[in-house]
């Protein structure tokens, strides 16, 4: 039993990022295989964070860059103990008082024996773990990792926007 165990968790961290599923503020299935083809911009964040402001950054992107393709996916997360208590309060926080349109998971943990499977295979595959709110992973239209970038890197830097541009349609 341990090794069928063993071995279904070395498949699941095989598996490409784009085999993933969250689930959104509104209870829908969110899986990044029906963005296939797009790049997707992945950001842990939290509502009472310092670096909330990036989320303006992140709309920002989205309204430039989301008619050619990009997908930004916000991943709420109470890791670092800065997120609001419930999803219902982070939805009126993201959607009616900051007014952000991009999809955005229920509270995930990305961190620890707990992390969401995309989180993990962030720390297994590719050796990159959120260290504090507002990191950002960026994947091709593929589903492959092809930049990680913590939160003093806002999401309109050039380091992010450059290889966006290049991976649009």
């Amino acid at each position: 039993m341990r090794l069928l165990l063993t071995c279904l968790f070395c498949l699941t961290m095989a598996l490409p990022a784009r085999a993933f599923t969250f689930t959104a503020l509104d209870g829908s299935r969110i899986d990044l295989s029906e963005w296939r083809g797009q790049p997707v911009l992945v950001v842990n964040t939290a509502s009472l964070c310092g670096f909330t402001r990036q989320y303006g950054d992140m709309q920002a992107l989205y309204e430039t860059y989301g008619p050619r393709g990009l997908v930004v996916l916000a991943v709420p997360s109470d890791d670092f103990r800065q997120e609001l208590s419930s999803n219902e309060e982070v939805a009126d926080f993201c959607r009616v008082q900051t007014g952000l349109t991009f999809p955005i998971t229920q509270i995930t943990p990305v961190r620890g024996a707990d992390a969401h499977p995309f989180y993990r295979w962030l720390a297994e595959q590719h050796g990159h773990v959120p260290s504090w709110n507002f990191n950002k992973a960026l994947l091709d239209p593929e589903g492959d990792l092809i930049g990680f970038w913590g939160s003093g890197t806002r999401p309109t830097a050039r380091a992010i926007t450059r290889p966006i541009r290049s991976h649009l349609r």
